[in-house]
């Protein structure tokens, strides 16, 4: 399956780009033209990151259309998780990290230096479903949607699912609840939210990268749960939207916070994004944003990288590569069902780039 393969893929320059220099893509990031700064051309570097299956499809096109240009640096992603990114880069076993959801106080301490989080993308959690007889988009209320994660609604023509549903042919079928087994940044966004709209599950249940979960059938990452649709009849899950889309896999429409029932589009994540100032820090919870056409399960995804390298070499390739993805890599966003930065999170995000050190010598 595309998305579940580890691929090893080539990004940076090679000897010759030196002397024609291609010009700089069109920026869609809304913050204005920004060359990409070239990477060092002295030697290969191979360049490991690990974690979030969140925005995965995204970052194979980012590594897809980087190597391109340039051809000199080789990176190893794999989607393993949100945890996962964050055990390794905590452990140093690869050069960055990544994660939906931000690092706690207790693992950023695990850390032999300061880990910074840099936004690269939004995505959204949606809400899938295998039920054939229900052929338009279903309709959900955040306290039904709780409802059923919480176990106490079990079947598919339940009168609190039928009310929002007039008129949708809901079968008297029991719902199967899928989750996520792995440590998930998919699975911190979607039981914040839960959190955020139901006291019950916020007492009960809480949110986190991983929960007990009251009900349901485990699943492995995005590509998993993506799976349980074709293989559970009467399904019900979370994944990321690309996931979704990719798949062919109905969504559901959420009434947000405005009581609008919203589907996840990608002017809805940007809806979102935009009713939430981000701090200082760059990370930040987006779910159940006030704004009147905001979808309620939206997220921003990190990669986590030390703010002074241990290596210049691979810090400075990192350091330019995250600059390529402000810019240039912004404009792939959409097509792959995620939304581009906010202009005024990209100049943030740029400021903290230009703090990037290697030795306490800095790398843009």
């Amino acid at each position: 399956m595309f998305f579940a393969r580890r691929a090893l893929l080539v990004l940076a320059a090679g000897a010759a780009f030196a002397c024609n220099k291609p010009a700089p893509a069109e920026d869609k990031s809304g913050a204005g033209a920004t060359a990409a700064p070239v990477p060092s051309q002295a030697a290969p570097i191979m360049l490991n990151g690990a974690g979030a299956t969140f925005p995965n499809p995204l970052y194979s096109k980012w590594n897809a259309e980087y190597a391109k240009a340039f051809p000199n640096v080789k990176i190893n992603y794999q989607s393993i998780g949100s945890g996962g990114g964050i055990r390794q880069i905590i452990a140093g076993t690869v050069d960055f990290g990544a994660s939906d959801a931000p690092m706690k106080e207790d693992e950023s301490k695990q850390a032999p230096g300061k880990l910074l989080h840099i936004p690269t993308t939004i995505g959204a959690v949606v809400i899938s479903y295998s039920v054939p007889e229900v052929t338009q988009a279903l309709k959900l209320s955040p306290e039904v949607l709780a409802d059923i994660y919480l176990g106490k609604i079990k079947k598919w023509n339940d009168p609190k699912i039928a009310a929002d549903n007039q008129g949708a042919k809901l079968p008297a079928k029991d719902i199967s609840v899928a989750y996520r087994t792995d440590g998930s940044g998919t699975t911190n966004i979607f039981t914040d939210y839960l959190s955020a709209v139901s006291p019950e599950w916020k007492d009960k249940v809480g949110a986190g990268k991983s929960v007990k979960w009251p009900v349901g059938l485990g699943a492995k990452g995005n590509e998993g749960v993506t799976a349980a649709f074709k293989t559970t009849p009467y399904t019900i899950g979370y994944i990321e939207r690309a996931y979704a889309t990719q798949n062919k896999l109905p969504m559901v429409e959420l009434k947000n916070k405005s009581g609008k029932f919203i589907a996840p589009t990608t002017a809805a994540m940007s809806a979102a994004a935009d009713g939430v100032e981000m701090p200082p820090e760059l990370y930040v919870s987006l779910v159940n944003s006030a704004g009147e056409t905001a979808y309620p399960i939206t997220g921003y995804t990190y990669l986590l990288v030390y703010a002074d390298a241990k290596d210049n070499a691979k810090g400075e390739a990192i350091a330019k590569y995250l600059w390529w993805a402000l810019h240039d890599g912004q404009q792939y966003s959409e097509a792959l069902d995620y939304a581009p930065l906010p202009a005024k999170v990209v100049t943030q995000v740029e400021a903290r780039l230009k703090e990037l050190t290697a030795g306490g010598k800095k790398l843009l």
